[in-house]
């Protein structure tokens, strides 16, 4: 089989897609990987052929653009960026004949070329194909089709028409739109061999509860105008230096003004997270996707100060589904943390939703379901 996979966006996009992209190479299947020349080299040590073709809509994204705000932030997935990533990729997708197009859920120069050469195509799990409502969706993608001179799309539903991968169980899903075909599979856990965590993490005390606290890949370069990163992250060590526990932020290199108690709050650009989650007792995330699922995962439970894009959404469905509670504000981090540190419900909730995560088949049966949709048998 010759799957041709595109990426966008940030490392958390591609963090997405690298375990089924380990496991059809594992299988000896063909991988082409299109993305923005900055992600490549997340791909260095995999088998797979790779082309910088595709526009970094990041680099070209601009909140200042005309339009209401919801309207715009619709620009970072189906912006004008995709005309010409469409056009560096049709040729290339020929002569590549792929039987499968994989996208990261907020790629869609992929689904365009896909739709072009009549192949099936499928979306990784992603907050953004979660949160994006189809029908805005369609419309502004039906705007590029008429740049590039293809036939408008009338069904909102046709960018999953071949069905979606997720790697929640159902009863703890974060897709917005819950009809068609899901094709389930286990968040892989392995953890890089190579990886240790800090020694010292080690020597903090134990008999305090331990809170990893992590704004993640894509805030850091998130524009002040968009989001006032800075901020949110200092209203994250404010509220956690109130708390008796030990807590690790790691901040992405962002700054942090004011002090803290000596010994509470540990600093750090980056940490392990999938490690670090096996012995914390709460995460403190802006709602990412990547680290809710790491957290549901490993069995821990959430507080969750959401930043933009699906991140509101998700911090929604987090306290909806019993997995934690959003934080509403910036000056209650310190409550709302307290609060599910000391709640059993929510504890038994998470370790609830971790066990049937666990249930989920191995993310070696989604290859064979990519074969089966590959095939038409799906």
């Amino acid at each position: 089989m010759r799957v041709l996979v595109t990426v966008t966006g940030s490392p958390s996009h591609v963090n997405a897609v690298l375990p089924l992209v380990s496991a059809l190479a594992a299988a000896d299947h063909h991988v082409l990987v299109v993305a923005p020349a900055k992600l490549l080299g997340l791909f260095d040590d995999m088998p797979v052929r790779r082309e910088p073709l595709l526009t970094d809509p990041l680099a070209t994204f601009s909140p200042q653009a005309d339009g209401p705000p919801e309207r715009r932030g619709f620009d970072l997935f189906a912006g004008p960026h995709l005309i010409d990533s469409y056009r560096a990729l049709l040729p290339a997708a020929r002569a590549f004949a792929p039987d499968l197009v994989l996208r990261d859920g907020g790629e869609l120069t992929g689904y365009l070329v896909a739709e072009t050469l009549g192949l099936p195509h499928l979306a990784a799990p992603s907050g953004a194909a979660n949160h994006l409502d189809p029908v805005v969706l369609q419309q502004r993608l039906n705007e590029r089709r008429a740049a590039l001179g293809l036939r408008a799309e009338e069904d909102p539903d046709a960018i999953h028409r071949h069905g979606r991968l997720d790697c929640m169980p159902p009863e703890f899903s974060f897709t917005r739109q819950r009809a068609g075909r899901f094709y389930r599979y286990r968040q892989p856990s392995t953890i890089d061999p190579a990886e240790v965590l800090p020694h010292w993490v080690a020597e903090l005390p134990a008999d305090r509860p331990l809170v990893l606290a992590s704004i993640g890949f894509v805030l850091p370069s998130i524009p002040a105008e968009v989001l006032d990163v800075p901020g949110l992250l200092n209203a994250i060590v404010a509220g956690l230096a109130e708390l008796d526990c030990q807590a690790v932020v790691a901040t992405g290199g962002v700054p942090v003004e004011g002090s803290r108690p000596t010994g509470r709050v540990h600093l750090v650009d980056s940490v392990p997270q999938p490690m670090l989650l096996r012995c914390a007792q709460l995460l403190v995330t802006h709602g990412g996707y990547n680290s809710i699922r790491e957290a549901v995962g490993a069995g821990v439970p959430m507080a969750v100060l959401p930043g933009f894009g699906d991140q509101p959404a998700n911090a929604d469905r987090v306290q909806e589904l019993g997995l934690g509670r959003r934080i509403p504000s910036p000056d209650q981090v310190a409550a709302v943390c307290h609060h599910v540190l000391n709640d059993p419900e929510v504890t038994a909730r998470t370790r609830h939703a971790q066990r049937r995560m666990l249930c989920l088949p191995p993310v070696r049966a989604a290859v064979g379901d990519l074969e089966k949709v590959a095939s038409g048998g799906a």
